[in-house]
């Protein structure tokens, strides 16, 4: 099995035997077991770390010990966290299973770089990936899902991954190797349980050699995926264009594409929206404009011509202050500069990102805040006045867009300037102007 693990290794570049130094991750369960002797006899430099998620007891204290000796064993360092699981899982609404993924990839990665390591090592195999696989296909997925377990991602690698699970106990019975049986394997509490102890047996009975099977068809619908993620990534250096932490999909681009669901719910992915919601978005592009579609962390608005994506964080916005002679205001991700000039020599800046007003006209402190209903101004050029309201639809600004337009509100209460887009014609520069306030959103 040796020489399987190192043609895997070498076969997916997953790391360098001779040169990497790994964190290898310990249950004490018989794969984790294997997996720290094989890397261990294949000469590969690395330290143990172990997790106690506090769930199971005397027996998972019995297993932190049993893997702190293993690791005297092999003469490598020994790392081990004591995770409070069930209150951050009550804390953060999640799962107790998720709660411990979370907490030991998150503690693992910390490690790995405080170790100065490369890589972390997991512990799974081919029926690990057959499980991940059916259980994904069991809930819905796209084509991430159906792959299964990568052998490498980002700084994880999996050696195992090719080994089946019967290869796995030969290999503890020659080496006569100890481990530990974690009890909570048997209940059919947890899904992939029960996929493993009732749905996979009957399924093996069909084909026996169901995950090499598995394995073999999670290859080639990997290399699918990288097909499909070389198509969105084109897809996306023509649609997608981002401003001001707004992201802008130009839907003509997209009525283009094959599969044009697939297609977009993979450039939405980083955004949340699950799948049933960005075919609710592709069903809106003949309708009018204003349509709001929302997923956990961001809001989408089918637009007239592009779809308009902002995440909800931005909905905080206080009102702040500008004193007289600050030179720079940074308001909840908005930034100014503020610059006091003569006006000698001075041309007025183009750009909807500046603008240059008439100082002594300005009364301080400048107030900056969102723009609300019944707000008004004269914008530049026009001698009457401009409800912003309606000034925003003649710009067409986006719906979820509209919320974050602020303005720039002189002491006496009149607005100066309507930030990013015009200022108001009562502070214009003119012949008699002396000094000019210039301000840049940055």
């Amino acid at each position: 099995m040796l020489d399987r693990v190192r043609q895997f290794i070498d076969e997916n570049q997953l790391f360098s035997p001779a040169t990497d130094q790994l964190l290898v991750t310990v249950s004490g369960g018989m794969d984790s077991v294997v997996l720290a002797d094989v890397l261990h006899r294949l000469g590969v430099q690395f330290a143990i770390a172990h997790c106690h998620f506090r769930l199971r007891g005397e027996e998972a204290d019995a297993d932190e010990q049993f893997v702190r000796k293993l690791a005297k064993k092999y003469e490598v360092p020994y790392f081990a966290e004591f995770f409070q699981t069930k209150e951050f899982a009550a804390q953060e609404g999640i799962s107790t299973q998720m709660a411990a993924r979370v907490l030991r990839y998150n503690w693992f990665e910390r490690l790995r770089q405080l170790q100065q390591l490369d890589y972390i090592a997991t512990a799974h195999h081919q029926r690990d990936a057959a499980e991940t696989m059916l259980l994904n296909l069991t809930h819905g997925t796209g084509l991430a899902g159906l792959h299964g377990i990568r052998a490498k991602n980002g700084y994880v690698v999996r050696p195992l991954l090719s080994i089946g699970k019967e290869d796995l106990f030969e290999y503890l019975v020659e080496h006569r190797l100890v481990w530990r049986e974690d009890s909570s394997n048997d209940s059919t509490t947890y899904q992939r349980n029960r996929l493993r102890h009732d749905v996979l047996p009957v399924l093996r009975e069909i084909n026996p050699n169901l995950d090499q099977t598995l394995q073999w068809t999670a290859e080639r619908v990997g290399g699918a995926e990288e097909i499909m993620q070389h198509y969105v990534e084109e897809t996306a250096r023509e649609a997608r264009r981002e401003e001001d932490e707004v992201v802008y999909l130009s839907i003509a681009t997209l009525q283009r594409t094959a599969a044009l669901p697939l297609v977009l719910h993979e450039l939405l992915r980083p955004f949340n929206f699950s799948y049933l919601v960005v075919k609710e978005i592709v069903s809106s592009f003949g309708a009018i404009a204003g349509r709001r579609f929302e997923s956990p962390s961001h809001t989408l608005v089918k637009d007239r011509d592009q779809l308009v994506i902002t995440a909800k964080k931005l909905t905080s916005f206080g009102t702040h202050q500008l004193m007289a002679g600050q030179r720079e205001l940074n308001a909840d991700g908005l930034r100014l500069t503020a610059e006091l000039v003569e006006v000698e020599g001075f041309e007025i800046p183009r750009g909807k990102n500046i603008t240059a007003l008439d100082a002594d006209r300005l009364q301080f402190p400048l107030i900056v805040r969102r723009w609300q209903e019944g707000d008004w101004f004269m914008p530049i050029g026009m001698k009457g006045k401009k409800k912003i309201s309606d000034f925003l639809i003649d710009q067409k600004v986006p719906l979820n867009l509209k919320d974050h337009v602020r303005v720039l509100v002189s002491a006496d209460g009149r607005i100066a300037w309507v930030i990013g887009f015009r200022p108001d014609d009562r502070y214009k520069i003119t012949e008699e102007t002396q000094r000019v306030l210039v301000l840049r959103k940055l």
